[in-house]
C-alpha cells in the first residue's frame, strides 16, 4: 500500500535535523514489526546520513523520494523547503501496516551528481539500496468498480 510522507526542511529544520526526523520515521515504522528491529533501521539510516544530508541540502529530496518498503508498506518520503515548509502539516506518525513484516529495504534516490556517493552509502548497510524501488502493491479491494450495481438494484426494488 502506497503511503506518502513529507518532512519540512529549510527554513524549519537544517539538513541534519531533517535527516534525524526522517530516520526516526523510518525506525518507528519498522519497529511496529515484532520480527524487525528499530535499532537496525537506525543503523541503516546512520550509514546513509552523510549522503542523506547532502540530498536534503541540495533540494534533491523535494523531487525524489527515499522509499521505505517494509512488508506491504511502500512509503515515499520527500522534503519540503522554503515558504511551503513553514505551513506544511507534517504527519510524522509511524506508517501503519508494517506489523506483520519480516523484511525491509530503504531505497535511496540516486541523482546524477551523487550516484557514486549514494552507491557507497548503500554498500554500507544491507538494508540500504540504490536500486529503483519496486512499484507499490495495488490494493485489490479498491481495484474493482466503486459501485456494485446489483446490490444497489436489489436495495431499490426492496423498498
Amino acid at each position: 500500500m502506497l503511503r506518502i510522507r513529507q518532512v519540512a526542511a529549510s527554513p524549519v529544520r537544517n539538513a541534519s535535523v531533517t535527516w534525524t526526523v526522517i530516520a526516526d520515521l523510518v525506525a518507528d515504522t519498522v519497529a511496529q514489526s515484532s520480527a524487525l528491529s528499530r535499532t537496525e533501521a537506525l543503523q541503516a539510516m546512520s550509514a546513509a546520513e552523510a549522503v542523506g544530508r547532502t540530498l536534503i541540502a541540495g533540494g534533491h529530496l523535494q523531487t525524489q523520494a527515499i522509499t521505505l518498503v517494509v512488508g506491504k508498506v511502500h512509503c515515499e518520503i520527500t522534503t519540503v523547503s522554503g515558504a511551503a515548509a513553514l505551513t506544511l502539516e507534517e504527519n510524522l506518525n509511524p506508517i501503519p501496516g508494517a506489523a506483520g513484516a519480516d523484511d525491509f529495504t530503504i531505497y535511496l534516490p540516486s541523482p546524477m551528481p551523487f550516484r557514486e556517493l549514494v552507491k557507497a552509502a548503500a554498500g554500507g548497510h544491507a538494508r540500504l539500496s540504490e536500486a529503483v524501488p519496486p512499484a507499490p502493491e495495488v490494493n485489490a479491494a479498491i481495484s474493482g468498480p466503486l459501485i456494485d450495481r446489483e446490490v444497489l438494484r436489489r436495495a431499490v426494488t426492496q423498498r
